[in-house]
């Protein structure tokens, strides 16, 4: 009975420190339109200090899930906690970038961003003070002036990641933050996102570019038919998809590759591309092309792009 108790009660102080952990727990979360659900009971916790990918096709729910998140809409029932901040305070700790862009296309950049800082509780003289910085750190003081609707997609694009962290939110949600930004200014803003994240700052990113979420996501949830349907960190999901297939390069001529301990899926220029058979150790390759007096310059185990999962999985689903 005692060892019971104990359990129990080790399991709360667990459960206890996962939460102070986090940033944002939601728990049991639903919203319906009519007769379409489009968030069907969500459990989901978002770390502190992290890049969080939240992917999904088209439809999938992931809208409708950040909209409840900001308190644009209101859910049906289950719970959104965000770290000892009550509901009437949580828009000033949250930074919102959507995917349908938000700028008032006939005001100045000024104006545009002294407006918006504004409404984030910032006084005029912080407002001032922060604008300017973040104007000069990508170098376009001089927008100031501009109207909106005289700017590229993609200086647009900068203007609307400035009016998302100008009052220093704690989380910050990029709905697809690179679209319509060219090769130069995707890396400025991704290294302004890795060093938000170096400053503390929890970090919710959706998008359905993979390479990307590979790339600059620590861990990741991907939701289908508003769903959690596969939630974890990037490194150890690759590894649990994988498929045992291993990549190899030799020099010279191979042995023979009729054998029990791999088939050869491809092979070109001293290379192959091979899935191990079951009962069988990556070592038993390697010694076998030892065995057979064949050089081996390169091995390595071949992991599943987080693309190649999330088409399985909502194939799945």
């Amino acid at each position: 009975m005692v060892n019971k108790r104990l359990a129990v009660l080790i399991q709360q102080i667990i459960q206890t420190e996962d939460s102070m952990n986090n940033i944002l727990t939601i728990q049991d979360l639903t919203k319906v339109y009519e007769k379409t659900t489009a968030v069907n009971h969500v459990n989901l916790t978002v770390p502190e200090n992290t890049i969080f990918g939240l992917l999904g096709p088209n439809g999938a729910g992931k809208t409708t899930l950040i909209r409840m998140i900001t308190q644009i809409l209101v859910q049906d029932s289950g719970t959104i906690d965000l770290k000892n901040i009550s509901n009437k305070e949580r828009n000033m700790y949250i930074g919102y970038m959507p995917e349908e862009r938000g700028l008032y296309k006939k005001m100045k950049v000024g104006e545009q961003l002294m407006y918006l800082a504004q409404l984030k509780n910032l006084s005029k003289q912080e407002a001032k003070k922060q604008i300017d910085h973040w104007l000069q750190k990508f170098g376009i003081e001089d927008w100031w002036d501009k109207i909106v609707d005289e700017l590229s997609k993609g200086m647009q694009q900068k203007i609307q990641f400035i009016a998302t962290i100008v009052h220093n939110p704690s989380l910050i949600i990029l709905d697809e933050p690179f679209s319509g930004l060219d090769p130069i200014n995707t890396n400025l803003i991704k290294d302004e996102i890795f060093e938000l994240k170096q400053k503390g700052k929890s970090i919710i990113f959706s998008t359905h570019r993979m390479e990307q979420v590979e790339e600059i996501c620590e861990n990741i949830a991907l939701i289908n038919k508003g769903q959690i349907i596969l939630e974890g960190e990037v490194k150890n999901l690759k590894h649990r998809f994988k498929e045992n297939k291993f990549s190899l390069h030799y020099v010279g001529e191979p042995p023979a590759l009729d054998t029990p301990i791999f088939n050869v899926l491809q092979q070109s220029d001293h290379q192959l591309e091979i899935s191990l058979n079951e009962g069988f150790h990556s070592n038993d390759v390697l010694r076998y092309f030892i065995d057979n007096e064949t050089k081996i310059d390169s091995f390595q185990e071949i992991l599943p792009s987080l693309n190649e999962i999330f088409i399985n999985q909502v194939n799945q689903n």
